[in-house]
């Protein structure tokens, strides 16, 4: 009991640090439970836990949510981003209700797969970080539809652990003419309606197979995935506007050898 406490305060921290930086946090937090020997019924708890990081980014953000919506009805700019987040979004549904089934119990249960999606990941993050130098949008608010509806796209790659929503969602946005700032920033916001929609069809789906043990133990990851989310969240544009997303990448690629290592250590 002590153990899965301590493992979930630390698979909670992972979580928040690595939730909207292009690293994909699920990614991390399967294949740390795996190498832990934790083990959640139906992977809730790796899912579940995101609230905590979404209420994170409600928090740091929460001025301009109120300022966006409550303008939203007689401004034109606010009411174009809006819908632009919310057709972002579509395609998730879509392919969530129909394929959920198949991640959790497939792809969720492939640390391999996992590793592998890392190193693509992190090559194409380097790539994309290098080219992307003539940006056309320089904010989120910017984007014109039919590319949020394309970055949406983008993000359903994600739903294969080891993409990386947002280092799926941000490398659309940079391909797509968003500059590095406005990328992260979309990225944020589109993952509010993304996590929340997540975590209620998880929650649905397996409300039976969560007992006491296994709420507390989400309890625990949550609150560590709340306060190291609201530190990344607060330092992340910052960095990505001076640095770019080169140390992500690399960071990926590190990732992903040292899991294929161990792995392979244990055939």
């Amino acid at each position: 009991m002590e153990s899965n406490t301590i493992v979930a305060v630390v698979l909670g921290i992972l979580e928040g640090l690595t939730e909207f930086i292009p690293v994909s946090s699920t990614g991390h937090i399967l294949l740390a439970g795996h190498f832990l020997g934790f083990d959640s019924p139906a992977r809730s708890f790796e899912v579940l836990i995101q609230l905590g990081a979404l209420l994170a980014i409600l928090g740091v953000y929460s001025a301009r949510i109120v300022q966006i919506l409550t303008s939203a009805p007689r401004d034109p700019a606010a009411r174009h981003f809006v819908i632009a987040v919310l057709l972002a979004f579509l395609p998730a549904v879509v392919i969530g209700l129909l394929a959920h089934g198949f991640i959790k119990s497939v792809l969720f249960e492939t640390p391999i797969l996992i590793a592998v999606m890392l190193i693509l990941g992190g090559i194409v993050l380097l790539w994309v970080d290098r080219r992307a130098d003539h940006p056309l949008y320089d904010r989120a608010e910017d984007l014109p539809l039919s590319v949020a509806f394309k970055i949406g796209l983008f993000q359903c790659i994600a739903m294969i652990p080891g993409v990386s929503r947002s280092g799926a969602t941000i490398v659309g946005a940079l391909l797509l003419g968003a500059n590095k700032r406005a990328a992260a920033e979309f990225s944020f916001f589109l993952a509010m309606p993304t996590m929340l929609g997540a975590f209620t069809l998880d929650l649905f789906k397996n409300r039976d197979l969560l007992d006491a043990s296994a709420l507390g133990n989400i309890a625990i990851g949550f609150v560590a995935a709340f306060l190291t989310a609201l530190i990344v969240v607060r330092w992340l544009l910052g960095y990505v506007s001076q640095h770019g997303y080169a140390l992500f990448g690399w960071w990926r690629i590190i990732a992903g050898c040292l899991a294929l290592l161990a792995i392979s250590a244990n055939w």
